[in-house]
C-alpha cells in the first residue's frame, strides 16, 4: 500500500490509496478533480473509488466529474445521503470499502460534522487513517455541526488507535495548530520539538502529513483535554486565536 498526498485548492489534501499489485487507487476527498487525476496519471494508476470524510465542498467538489470517468464506488456516511455527490455508498461504523487488496473500515466520528468518518487501514501491520477535518495533526475541526460531547468522543475514538498509525487529516493547518498547542501547554516539550519539525518540513516546501497516533496523543491539545468541558473551552479559545 501506499498512499500519495494530492495538494488541492489552498490547504485541502486529497490522498490516493494505491494497491500496487493491482494497479487500483482511491481517493479520499477530492475536492477538485485536476490534480487528483495527474496524480492518478503520473502514478500509472486506475480510479476506482471515492472515499469521502464528509460532505463539505472542500472535500466532494471533484466527485461528480471523476464518477463521470468511471469511478465505480463514491463512499461516505449514511446520514449525508443527499449531501455528497455522486455518493453510492451509505456507510456506518465497522463498514468496509475496498481497492484492490486493501481494506478500509470506517468509524463514525462526529463533531466537525455530524456525519463525518473517519477510513482506518491496518494492512499486514501497516497502519493508516484518514480523518477529515474531524482530528487535524494538533488541532481537531470546527464544531460546526456536531457538540464538544461528540467530538470529544470522537477524537477518543480516534487516539486509541495503535500509535503508529499514520494520520491523514484534510488540511494544511499543523503550524497554526502547534502554535496553538505551545500557547495552551506551553512547557510541553513534545509540542515545542513538534513545532520547529513542521517549521523545518514548511520551509522546505513539504507536507507535514502524514503524522502518528503517537504523536497526537503527545502535542493535540485537543485529544489531550481532561474532558468534554476542556475541549469545549480549548475549541472556543482556538477560534479566536490569532497566533
Amino acid at each position: 500500500m501506499r498512499v500519495v498526498p494530492v495538494p488541492c485548492l489552498k490547504d485541502n489534501y486529497a490522498y490516493l490509496v494505491l494497491c500496487d499489485e493491482t494497479g487500483e487507487c482511491a481517493v479520499v476527498d477530492p475536492s477538485e478533480a485536476a490534480p487528483v487525476l495527474e496524480a492518478v496519471a503520473r502514478e500509472k494508476a486506475k480510479l476506482v473509488a471515492i472515499w469521502n470524510t464528509h460532505h463539505h465542498f472542500d472535500h466532494v467538489g471533484g466527485n461528480e466529474e471523476l464518477a463521470a470517468r468511471g469511478v465505480r464506488e463514491v463512499s461516505g456516511h449514511a446520514s449525508d445521503r443527499g449531501r455528497i455527490p455522486a455518493q453510492t455508498r451509505f456507510l456506518e461504523t465497522g463498514d468496509l470499502v475496498e481497492v484492490g487488496n486493501i481494506r478500509a473500515r470506517t468509524i463514525h466520528v462526529p463533531g466537525h460534522t455530524l456525519g463525518a468518518i473517519a477510513y482506518v487501514i491496518d494492512r499486514e501491520g501497516d497502519r493508516a487513517v484518514f480523518t477529515g477535518d474531524t482530528m487535524f495533526l494538533a488541532g481537531c475541526g470546527r464544531l460546526f455541526e456536531g457538540t464538544p460531547a461528540q467530538m470529544y468522543a470522537s477524537l477518543t475514538a480516534l487516539a486509541a488507535l495503535p500509535p503508529e498509525t499514520r494520520v491523514y487529516c484534510g488540511h494544511e493547518y499543523t503550524a497554526s495548530n502547534l502554535r496553538f498547542a505551545q500557547h495552551v501547554e506551553a512547557s510541553n516539550a513534545d509540542v515545542t520539538r513538534a513545532l520547529d519539525e513542521c517549521t523545518k518540513t514548511r520551509d522546505a516546501g513539504k507536507p507535514t502529513v502524514p503524522g502518528t497516533i503517537a504523536g497526537e496523543r503527545a502535542t493535540n491539545p485537543f485529544v489531550r483535554a481532561s474532558g468534554v468541558e476542556q475541549l469545549a473551552a480549548r475549541r472556543a479559545e482556538k477560534d479566536e486565536f490569532k497566533g
